[in-house]
């Protein structure tokens, strides 16, 4: 996920350059590696770029100073190539005549790389949205009108995107978007395009929603769209906007927690996306992970569920797998027979890092996986895989933890030797789950008038009971444990009372057994809950749903976990997205 930001005036704006940095600041929360503006006077295009967050590269750039009356901005998050200065945006062809900038994810941008660079083109960075100016390139060298090449440019593109370009001496800035947010602004003699109405909300109220499939352009007093190659009546879809521009960065969820989760379908498909686009790395991770007689699985909070669901998965295949909390690392003495791997979402957890500085003195080989590309944990790593799930603003990890299951079963898969194509299918259970979301709610605002509650699961359910338990106590400040059930007996079951809340999660495995652990429950009279994929468990509220392949149940599970702990926070007053105590990155021991 980035920001990008297009501004096009009537007049020789010489404070264009600021309207642009100020719109580039509201979009940092999309995307913060690095930083770019182009701007066009007459038949001058420049091109400023650096990694670094807005205010530093602004400064040190001295992009304030430049001038002319169509400007792009671009605020980045990586997913092809690391953050630097080469791979910030704008990006452009040959000539630097048509500058580009780009969110999304180009599913086949190395194919049409290979093709572009026989043809002569030569590239400069390794992200995969150079692939857009070279192609607008090649389609005007044959003789292509500009709009026609950029049209031609986009058909020929596979995957997500909301894509700006301007060209060489064109007073327009040419616009597609799939999948991707992308909207215009109608100002006074002044017209803006940007992936977020905060940008430019303190300029003009006025907005145009783009939706997907439509290309066009804009000029200072017109806006052109076409969806299928049919012209679109634009003065059908002005709208005037009535939000502050805080409400209006969540686009009208209350939280970002809340549009975080989701966000979780488009998060898990462009994880899968970039690892398919990545295969040689992932290739070569599931060559370590074999070839090691201890698979090590290292990470802390959120990411350890995800890593003792991975080390379930592996167990069942006979591998020696070992997750390992984090900051209790110096319990494990490895050696160069064993691998490690280490999940992370920021890449920058301080218990991982020095966990992974002692097992790599050891010898050990270094996997990573991480949301951040090239960050501190993956530099130390021998192969880094990324989910691509974006920035998170939500202290509690929501999209992030799902794209984590993703990756993690995609790599299983492989190593299984199984068909993965069948996580294409993940986005669909994930939306299909968030139907059910009146429901999650009503369950969370029950247990917020609670004190304590359990989360109970069996076999590969037990990692996401944890995760249950843990958004719970991060968000609500509710006390929950998770247990396994069947431990639930050794124990825990000496709390249950009258009304006390039970919740069992169900992937559909071992569903007999989990039966008489409700039984047992509502023998105590708890009151019982019950997330089940294809299999009832018969408690006292159950939330079921249906999945056609049982190995997608964690992508059908995994929102509802989120949205009864979202509810129950909301209805207790707090703000989900801000818990106490809590930071979004730990890095302290």
């Amino acid at each position: 996920m980035c920001g990008i930001i297009g501004v096009i005036s009537k007049n020789d704006e010489k404070k264009l350059a600021t309207i642009t940095v100020q719109c580039l600041e509201r979009l940092e929360y999309r995307g913060y590696d690095s930083v770019g503006v182009a701007s066009m006077e007459g038949n001058e295009l420049e091109v400023r770029k650096a990694k670094g967050r807005i205010d530093e590269v602004v400064k040190r750039l001295n992009i304030l100073s430049m001038t002319g009356r169509v400007f792009l901005g671009h605020t980045r998050w990586a997913t092809h190539g690391e953050p630097n200065d080469i791979n910030a945006h704008p990006h452009t062809d040959c000539t630097n005549s048509i500058a580009v900038v780009h969110n999304g994810t180009i599913k086949n941008f190395r194919e049409l790389r290979e093709d572009l660079e026989s043809l002569g083109h030569k590239f400069k960075s390794e992200t995969d949205t150079e692939v857009i100016p070279h192609l607008v390139e090649e389609f005007k060298k044959r003789g292509m009108d500009s709009f026609s090449a950029f049209k031609s440019a986009i058909n020929s593109i596979q995957g997500s995107y909301a894509v700006l370009a301007i060209i060489k001496g064109e007073n327009k800035i040419y616009f597609a978007k799939k999948d991707n947010p992308l909207i215009i602004g109608l100002g006074d003699k002044m017209n803006f395009i940007s992936s977020d109405i905060p940008s430019f909300l303190p300029y003009t109220n006025k907005v145009l929603i783009l939706i997907d499939g439509d290309v066009g352009y804009i000029t200072p007093d017109e806006i052109y769209i076409e969806n299928e190659g049919k012209k679109v009546n634009v003065l059908d879809r002005i709208k005037i906007i009535t939000w502050d521009a805080s409400a209006a960065s969540k686009e009208g969820y209350a939280h970002y927690m809340l549009k975080e989760i989701h966000e979780s379908p488009r998060a898990v498909d462009d994880t899968i996306s970039g690892l398919i686009s990545d295969i040689e790395d992932v290739k070569n991770a599931i060559k370590i992970l074999e070839e090691s007689k201890r698979i090590i699985i290292i990470a802390a909070g959120t990411s350890y569920h995800a890593g003792l669901y991975f080390s379930l998965l592996l167990q069942r295949e006979g591998f020696n797998a070992i997750p390992v909390i984090a900051s209790e690392y110096y319990n494990i003495k490895t050696n160069q027979e064993d691998s490690i791997l280490a999940i992370s979402q920021s890449g920058e957890t301080y218990d991982v890092m020095m966990a992974l500085k002692e097992f790599k003195a050891n010898g050990s080989k270094i996997i990573s996986l991480t949301n951040v590309i090239d960050s501190a944990i993956a530099r130390q790593s021998d192969v880094k895989l990324y989910t691509r799930a974006g920035p998170e603003i939500g202290v509690a990890a929501t999209k992030t933890f799902t794209s984590q299951i993703a990756a993690l079963q995609f790599l299983y898969s492989l190593i299984k030797g199984d068909d993965y194509t069948y996580l294409n299918k993940a986005k669909d259970v994930i939306r299909r789950s968030l139907d059910f979301e009146g429901e999650a709610k009503l369950i969370g605002e029950e247990l917020s008038a609670k004190s304590n509650a359990y989360y109970l699961g069996r076999g590969l359910s037990l990692p996401f009971a944890m995760e249950g338990a843990l958004k719970i106590k991060e968000i609500t400040y509710l006390h929950a444990e998770a247990y396994a059930a069947g431990e639930s007996k050794h124990g825990p079951i000496a709390l249950v009372e009258k009304d006390f809340p039970v919740v069992f999660i169900n992937l559909g495995e071992l569903v007999g057994e989990l039966q008489n652990n409700v039984q047992e429950m509502k023998a105590r009279k708890a009151k019982t809950y019950a997330i089940s994929v294809n299999e009832r468990l018969n408690t006292d509220k159950e939330i079921l749903l249906t999945v056609e392949d049982e190995r997608l149940s964690p992508f059908a599970v995994t929102p509802i976990i989120q949205l009864i702990a979202y509810y129950s926070a909301v209805k207790r007053g707090n703000d989900p997205d801000k818990p106490r105590n809590l930071a979004k990155t730990v890095t302290v021991g």
